[in-house]
């Protein structure tokens, strides 16, 4: 429960940051309609840029939300896969992390 009480306020403020860039992306992503060739292209190179930022925040906004659900069920703090307390050190890092450090290295 202390864990919960801690992160719980860290990952929430870590989704809404990322909640928020990610509208900031989709704005810029919509603001590219240069009729210059060049321009265009240039706007391309950096299109891709952006959507490679968007998956990546899609992808840990997943991740938060799966902690938070965890947190909800009991379960936030322990390895989802052997079930052991995950590191107060290793939270304070990922606090979104569903492992322990050992089934961490093994997942890749």
């Amino acid at each position: 429960m202390a864990k919960t009480a801690k992160y719980r306020p860290i990952l929430e403020a870590r989704l809404a940051e990322l909640d928020t860039r990610l509208h900031e992306i989709d704005d810029e992503l919509d603001s590219h309609q240069s009729i210059d060739w060049e321009e265009l292209a240039t706007e391309r190179e950096e299109d891709e840029v952006l959507e490679g930022m968007g998956a990546s925040g899609q992808a840990e906004i997943a991740q938060i939300k799966a902690a938070l659900d965890r947190m909800d069920e009991g379960e936030y703090g322990y390895c989802v896969q052997c079930g052991t307390e995950i590191a107060d050190a290793r939270l304070d890092v990922v606090p979104q992390t569903p492992f322990c450090a050992e089934c961490a290295a093994k997942t890749g």
